[in-house]
């Protein structure tokens, strides 16, 4: 009883938070100019309209661009950052994974403020350099926690193996622990391209009108005029995202594969 009461509350939490993401969903495709069920029928017009416009398809450009090298930042930095953070012990390990988690709990209200304060001087507001900069600084955290969770499945006595033949640190990470923890850098690399592909307060922030990204345009499309080219603006997100988790979950299982010796 207790395992099914269990399952009854997951589905029920389940329902509560896909529910308000099913209701908007297939009003991209409504022949109407106004948001409200039922449907009057069914239509492409508001996708047509995405891809026909002068002001949406250029921030999906954005999006994916910032997003792509927003995401290889983050992994470059974030991975050595975990490697660092596995093989440190102690106090220094807490304080060292506060400073790097940081970005995922303070909010992001405080964050975008501090990087205009911080960009403007160096002229970096307004500019692709500083959205990418920005938006790797949201992402490393992701890849850290994921490339964490990754090299809790590698035996450290293979780098103590890799040194006593002759390899130097490097040479032992890139050769031996790299290959195997792969799957959870690139589970990584995706959630840290997730976050700068969902992140909307940064670039109401930062981001110049050439830089304006697909969320930015829109919260301003829902500031101006409601229209339902945003709904399947939504709709596109919603659909790269979950296309983003089952990529990660394939990782993922790749990753808990046995090897065959």
């Amino acid at each position: 009883m207790a395992r099914g009461l269990m399952w009854v509350a997951g589905v029920l939490v389940a329902l509560f938070l896909v529910a308000p993401i099913v209701a908007i969903l297939p009003l991209s495709f409504s022949s109407s100019s106004f948001l409200f069920y039922p449907l009057p029928g069914f239509s492409l017009r508001w996708y047509q309209d995405f891809f026909s416009s002068d002001f949406w398809l250029p921030t999906l450009w954005n999006s994916l661009l910032i997003g792509s090298a927003a995401a290889g930042l983050a992994t470059l930095l974030g991975t050595p950052a975990a490697f660092g953070l596995w093989r440190m012990r102690g106090a220094a390990r807490a304080v060292a994974m506060g400073v790097v988690l940081a970005p995922m709990v303070v909010p992001v209200i405080v964050i975008a403020v501090a990087l205009l304060l911080a960009f403007g001087p160096i002229g970096l507001v307004a500019t692709y350099t500083g959205m990418i900069i920005a938006h790797a600084a949201l992402g490393v955290p992701f890849v850290v926690v994921t490339v964490l969770a990754a090299l809790e499945g590698f035996d450290p006595v293979q780098l103590r193996a890799a040194s006593a033949c002759g390899a130097g640190p490097l040479r032992a990470f890139f050769r031996v622990c790299l290959p195997q923890i792969t799957p959870g850098v690139a589970a990584g690399a995706i959630f840290a391209f997730a976050t700068s592909l969902d992140e909307v307060v940064v670039a109401l922030f930062i981001a110049g009108p050439a830089q304006r990204t697909l969320p930015r345009q829109m919260f301003a499309g829902l500031n101006d005029t409601i229209s339902l080219t945003t709904t399947a603006a939504a709709t596109m997100l919603v659909g790269l995202s979950v296309l983003l988790l089952l990529v990660v979950a394939w990782l993922q299982g790749r990753g808990k594969r046995p090897k065959v010796q």
